[in-house]
């Protein structure tokens, strides 16, 4: 097993499961009656998403 994956492995999980609980969270919301507030947080998906693909990309072996 290759240990250099495996933070890699963690850190794409860790933002696929925050955009993930954000668009749970918007969708929330906006049928809860707080539709701006939705619109808000489902800002926040495509942000965490492009965020973490600038992390996990910035990074270089050696």
């Amino acid at each position: 097993m290759n240990k250099k994956t495996n933070p890699d492995k963690i850190a794409k999980t860790l933002f696929f499961a925050a955009a993930g609980i954000s668009f749970l969270l918007s969708n929330y919301l906006w049928f809860s009656g707080n539709e701006q507030q939705g619109i808000f947080v489902g800002l926040w998906v495509p942000s965490l998403c492009a965020a973490g693909t600038l992390f996990l990309s910035g990074r270089r072996d050696g």
